[in-house]
């Protein structure tokens, strides 16, 4: 039948439309079941209805005549076209009974009526198609409005949330602001309490203080007073010590007068033999007393009365020791005549008897090692001694005299090579101190190579004795000179330093002994009391010249205080002991020691055969005692202690018979060292001695 050949064209064409492809699931009633009770409730017409009628109408028009289309057969061909469908319900406007597309109003009203009257009995698929679309229609409206409400719900939660958090923030800041308020009210009745007890404190203060000003205002007028008298005083005194010091002046003037008729009666001792050692003696006391009270009174400003008594009692007592000598000399010049011619009597008698005898005289007592000290000690010093000094004055002289080529030139050239070797020789030896021992080592060998020609940096540059035929000379005159201002600078201030400089300074000498023969010259003008030799007053010498002599620096015509002279004096004898007890320890111990501990035995037994000098017998036997002794008493032993025995039974007394009372300090010093090394029966090994450990370092 026709009928059947176009139902299955319709199925066909509604399969190939957008709603055949759809995907239907068989579940779909379960999870959408307000789409069946649509379904199940009374059709209504779409409002596509109009639109599909209207497209489908005008398009079978186009395609056949309508006197061959049926209704039926037209609406089966408006289902078969599903693409004029719109996919859109916004379509529908467009679709109005006075729609544009129809020549008038009138006219489209009938085409729309017919068309419906015509269609709505054809086919129930545009119903079905109306109501999918309006479903789609309503389910969109729907999620839009709830999208709108779940839109409008959250916004309320987020602005109730920002308001909680506002007000929570609120809460927190007043909070806050409250604890800042309280914390700054606290902070205020701190500061206020604070206040209110400093102004009260003040006010104490400025009370005592207004107190205090008028007791000070009071002892200040007194001591005003007080300053006024003092000062008139003092002008008195000062004028009274002038007068006394030129008095002293010329008691020492006197005494060096009588001092040198006291030496010029030395020729009478090979005339008459006469002992006048005693006379000598007593004399240099006599002279080293009256010094000694002017550089006191020098010390204090001006002499006292006691002072000037005591050198007048001085000077009586020399001028009765030189009338007590002539009569001396009379008397034995009387005996030797009175002797000749008892000589010439017996001479005859034997002559004439023709039986000669010959007369032996008994030779006189010696003093030997265990014997008694005769009773006088003698004042100058012997004479291999002297020798030994003077030979090692004249090659420090020739030395000079070697290099003055050098110092004198005005070549710029060679006035850089001197400076440069100056520094490379003095700089190490000022470095030495108590560092340890592998710095110590460094400077030993740079020292050891600047003296052997070699090349060493000093300044940045390299020097060597070479750059000058002169250069060797001047380095070791300089080394040693430097070495004994070590000790008379560093040693005198801190005596630790004696031992490192000294250990070096023995190891130089070893390895080249010209330095150490100048290092002793340098010592022995600087300090005579380490030969030892008391300098004489010679007759036409100048006062400052005796005292340079002596040890003193004169500047000006001004000498130096007697504690600075005393303790450069010491710091070179700390130096000397140290040396004669110390090796370089990388040395060659086969060979023995260039100036060892013999010679500090032969320094000490010949201070102990001369006469002591005030205050700097003591402080030097103390020096070197401390320093050495330890050295000594291992070395000699017995012989040792019985010497410090002598020293406090007999040498003690000298010492103190010529120390004033404000001189007393070094003799008590030494005195309390020997009385304690006596009573333990040992002396301590020195301060900052060197030890194992220290080379370890």
């Amino acid at each position: 039948m026709p009928s059947e050949g176009r139902c299955w064209e319709t199925l066909q064409a509604l399969r190939s439309s957008d709603k055949g492809r759809l995907c239907y699931y068989r579940d779909w009633l379960l999870q959408r079941e307000d789409v069946l009770e649509e379904c199940m409730s009374l059709p209504k017409l779409s409002s596509y209805s109009g639109w599909v009628v209207e497209h489908v109408l005008s398009h079978m028009q186009e395609n056949q005549p309508l006197s061959e289309t049926s209704p039926s057969s037209t609406s089966a061909s408006a289902l078969d076209q599903p693409s004029f469908v719109p996919k859109s319900p916004d379509a529908s406007s467009a679709f109005s009974p006075a729609s544009p597309a129809t020549p008038n109003g009138t006219k489209g009203k009938d085409e729309s009526q017919h068309t419906e009257s015509m269609v709505l009995p054809s086919s129930r698929g545009i119903k079905v198609e109306g109501c999918v679309r309006m479903y789609e229609l309503v389910h969109r409206m729907k999620g839009t409005e709830g999208l709108r409400q779940w839109q409008e719900e959250q916004e309320r939660k987020v602005q109730a949330l920002s308001e909680m958090a506002s007000e929570q923030l609120k809460r927190f800041d007043e909070w806050k602001e409250l604890k800042q308020h309280k914390e700054f009210q606290d902070l205020r009745e701190v500061m206020e309490k604070s206040s209110r007890e400093a102004l009260g404190h003040q006010e104490k203060l400025k009370a005592e203080h207004r107190h205090r000003a008028k007791i000070l205002n009071l002892k200040l007028r007194e001591a005003e007073q007080q300053r006024v008298k003092q000062a008139e005083q003092e002008r008195l005194r000062k004028e009274e010590g002038q007068v006394r010091l030129r008095a002293l002046y010329a008691l020492q003037e006197e005494m060096l007068q009588l001092s040198q008729q006291l030496d010029a009666s030395e020729q009478h001792k090979a005339l008459l033999k006469v002992d006048l050692a005693a006379f000598q003696t007593r004399g240099n006391q006599l002279c080293s007393l009256i010094s000694g009270i002017i550089r006191a009174s020098s010390e204090s400003s001006y002499p006292t009365a006691e002072s000037q008594a005591e050198a007048e009692r001085a000077l009586q007592e020399m001028r009765d020791l030189l009338m007590n000598l002539g009569q001396e000399i009379t008397r034995a010049c009387e005996d030797k005549r009175r002797q000749d011619e008892e000589a010439q009597v017996k001479l005859q008698e034997a002559q004439m008897q023709q039986g000669p005898e010959a007369h032996k005289e008994p030779p006189a007592p010696s003093q030997g090692p265990g014997g008694k000290q005769n009773e006088d000690l003698q004042v100058k010093v012997q004479d291999i001694t002297m020798q030994w000094y003077q030979q090692l004055q004249d090659a420090s002289m020739q030395c000079v005299l070697t290099f003055e080529g050098l110092t004198n030139s005005k070549d710029s050239q060679a006035k850089k090579i001197k400076m440069d070797l100056q520094k490379a020789a003095t700089i190490p030896v000022s470095q030495i101190s108590t560092i340890a021992g592998s710095k110590l080592k460094e400077i030993f060998d740079k020292i050891h190579s600047l003296l052997s020609g070699k090349p060493v940096q000093s300044g940045g540059r390299s020097v060597s004795v070479t750059l000058n035929p002169q250069g060797l000379d001047f380095v070791q005159y300089k080394l040693a000179e430097k070495f004994v201002k070590q000790g008379e600078e560093e040693v005198a201030s801190h005596h630790e330093a004696a031992f490192p400089i000294a250990v070096v300074a023995s190891g130089i000498w070893e390895l080249h002994p010209r330095v150490g023969d100048l290092i002793l010259a340098h010592l022995h003008k600087k300090c005579p009391y380490s030969v030892p030799f008391y300098p004489t007053f010679k007759e036409g010498m100048a006062l400052e010249d005796y005292q340079r002599m002596l040890g003193y620096q004169v500047k000006d015509s001004k000498v130096e205080q007697q504690d600075n002279f005393l303790k450069r004096m010491s710091g070179m004898i700390r130096l000397y002991a140290a040396i004669i007890q110390l090796r370089w320890p990388y040395g060659n111990r086969q060979e023995i020691h260039p100036h060892g501990l013999n010679h500090g035995w032969r320094w000490l037994a010949q201070i102990l055969n001369m006469e002591p000098l005030s205050d700097v017998t003591a402080t030097l036997l103390f020096d070197f005692l401390e320093v050495c002794g330890n050295a000594l008493m291992k070395q000699y032993q017995v012989q040792f202690w019985k010497m410090l025995i002598l020293i406090k039974e007999d040498y003690f007394p000298r010492i103190e018979a010529i120390t004033s009372s404000g001189q007393m300090g070094s003799f008590i010093r030494l005195k309390q060292f020997l009385e304690k090394c006596l009573q333990h029966k040992d002396i301590p090994v020195p301060k900052g001695f060197l030890t194992s450990s220290f080379w370890r370092s």
